[in-house]
């Protein structure tokens, strides 16, 4: 007796095409399919990654189909035509070169929302140069204002591919999808890397319009330059992090690392950062990890232990949330956000068509 499909989720009879793509557009697929949206998600014959372990292309169904055969290719506008929404994620022109850009497709479908994911976007002096993650936040300020002094860090794909790209092309396919069912009129979203990465520095752009953000990396409240917002090395070489922005918190921190009494500054008098600086390092040098997280977790300190991938499932706080998963023997991070009513979930890999046939079939 097979198991019970979970609960629809709050995207339940959104139906999206995903032309099989790397990173962000898979990743911006991933959301959309574990909050219930029907997707089929198209790849080449051959083309899917025998290293893969199908995390972000979970929860939907992969086909195959050859885009430069007539005949499949019909077969896919078929498919398009009763989609309410499209994502794809190559460089601008190869769509319109396989018959498959917008202007074919909504005027075949004038409710589509068309998902176009790039790194540089549609337009624009680098719209067909080739570039990653890195290229992508280098332009925008974002990679310069990250790191120790001595040169920008690489903040894995996270502010690129990931923030900056795919939960903008979700956020703009669902507000493209609304407006269509509210107008009856689809449109493109131009979806590029180094657009959403500029827009995540809204907050550092308003920093700095205040005078109270400097371009130097480890001179500002939040890069470092600040000891109450830094992580630590502990005696057995692990890490913490300290938050203590607020003076309540910072008190609490001083209070339970014993930090108290006479020759120690307070943190606002002048020079008072770099011998705060190394009281706290050498204080947090003489415990281990563990034994700080018995000190300070849970507290007001604002305080974490710095976890790797392979810790942080375990964690007693993310345990007790379930936020990581175990799908088909691949532990990975469990849907986000949660929804009270109509929970998201992820959908077993086998799930839905597994032929391009039976997935038009299913969306008659």
């Amino acid at each position: 007796m097979s198991e019970p499909r979970p609960p629809d989720g709050p995207l339940a009879g959104v139906r999206i095409v995903e032309f099989a793509g790397i990173g962000p557009g898979p990743f911006a697929a991933m959301l959309l399919a574990d909050m219930g949206a029907d997707i089929v998600r198209i790849d080449r014959p051959g083309g899917a990654d025998p290293y893969s372990k199908h995390v972000l292309t979970r929860s939907r169904p992969t086909v195959t189909a050859d885009l430069k055969d007539a005949a499949q290719l019909a077969r896919v506008l078929d498919l398009v035509d009763r989609a309410d929404a499209l994502i794809e994620g190559f460089r601008p022109g190869v769509m319109e070169r396989l018959g498959l850009g917008p202007d074919v497709l909504l005027a075949r479908n004038p409710r589509l929302v068309y998902g176009r994911m790039t790194g540089w976007g549609q337009t624009g002096p680098l719209a067909q140069a080739a570039g990653h993650d890195i290229n992508y936040i280098a332009i925008t300020g974002a990679l310069a204002a990250v790191g120790p002094a001595r040169k920008p860090a690489i903040p894995l794909n996270l502010v690129g591919d990931f923030g900056g790209g795919s939960l903008y092309l979700a956020m703009g396919i669902l507000a493209g999808v609304i407006s269509a069912r509210q107008t009856g009129r689809g449109q493109v979203v131009d979806c590029a890397i180094c657009d959403g990465a500029a827009s995540l520095m809204a907050m550092f752009s308003d920093l700095s319009a205040q005078g109270r953000w400097v371009d130097g990396r480890e001179e500002n409240l939040l890069d470092g330059g600040a000891h109450y917002y830094e992580t630590y090395v502990c005696a057995d070489g692990k890490h913490i992090s300290i938050g203590a922005l607020e003076p309540q918190f910072y008190a609490e921190l001083v209070r339970r690392t014993g930090l108290t009494g006479e020759g120690v500054p307070d943190r606002e008098e002048p020079g008072a950062e770099p011998i705060l600086r190394e009281r706290f390092a050498t204080v947090f040098r003489t415990k281990t990890r563990a034994e700080w997280c018995a000190i300070l977790e849970g507290t007001d300190a604002c305080f974490a232990p710095v976890l790797t991938l392979a810790e942080a499932g375990s964690h007693p706080h993310l345990a007790a949330r379930g936020t990581f998963v175990t799908v088909d023997g691949v532990p990975q991070p469990a849907p986000a956000p949660r929804f009270s009513r109509t929970p998201s979930a992820v959908r077993t890999i086998g799930e839905g068509p597994a032929k391009l046939e039976d997935a038009i079939a299913s969306w008659r």
